[in-house]
């Protein structure tokens, strides 16, 4: 792709950025944007006419605050959701899709996953906090009206 290919002002329009209304800097929805269309750091330095070191700064600046806005969404998402359920250190992930499912049941939400899938996804987004098929550590299980699950960590108490 050369320099003349390159639109970073079309690319963030028809993708809709608003500074106004996002966490990104316009510098690092631009770089983010380069980097989608496969373009190595030293070529984005060229283009938008600053340092390597500057774009690996701003990429890693941008990476950060979108895993921190997405955080958010499921820590709002996770605060309204009608079932709510916390699993203690030593819960068995076999014992988990059983309490989800009947605690979906009595407030009439269906849940968007199988009991393995559930489980699977408990496991995955809890991290460290699951070993093996074992909570080592509390998690807070949300499920929202439309049958999204949200794992979060849960601090001891």
């Amino acid at each position: 792709m050369t320099d003349d290919e390159i639109d970073v002002d079309g690319i963030l329009e028809r993708a809709g950025f608003d500074p106004a209304e996002n966490v990104l800097t316009r510098r690092q929805a631009e770089v983010l944007a380069l980097r989608e269309r496969g373009l190595a750091q030293a070529e984005i330095a060229e283009l938008l006419g600053t340092s390597r070191a500057n774009v690996s700064s701003v990429e890693s600046s941008a990476r950060d605050n979108v895993s921190k806005a997405r955080e958010t969404i499921a820590f709002a998402e996770t605060l309204r959701a009608p079932v709510q359920i916390t699993l203690d250190a030593g819960t068995d992930l076999y014992d988990v899709p059983a309490r989800v499912f009947a605690e979906c049941d009595e407030v009439g939400v269906k849940v968007n996953h199988t009991a393995p899938e559930l489980m699977k996804r408990i496991s995955d987004e809890a991290g460290d906090a699951v070993v093996g098929r074992n909570v080592d550590r509390r998690l807070f299980v949300g499920v929202t009206s439309d049958g999204a699950v949200r794992v979060r960590q849960r601090p001891e108490e």
